[in-house]
């Protein structure tokens, strides 16, 4: 049974989220040999300022960060 975990920024709409997910499903469907039911996908939000590039999250390279 793959497991796939995608981590990513928040603000994605379900209707990309769920085009994702089956496009993933599709893909290791056809590279592995495995039935579609057996392929799992985790999604991991997270908030910007929960992730950071080069010493700066990406709600401050945003402009979205609070000063505190």
């Amino acid at each position: 049974m793959p497991i796939i975990e995608v981590n990513m920024l928040e603000g994605r709409t379900v209707s990309q989220k769920r085009a994702m997910v089956a496009a993933i499903t599709d893909s290791v469907v056809a590279t592995l040999g495995v039935p579609p039911d057996s392929v799992r996908v985790l999604i991991r939000e997270m908030h910007p300022e929960h992730f950071a590039v080069g010493g700066v999250t990406k709600a401050q390279s945003a402009g979205q960060a609070p000063n505190a």
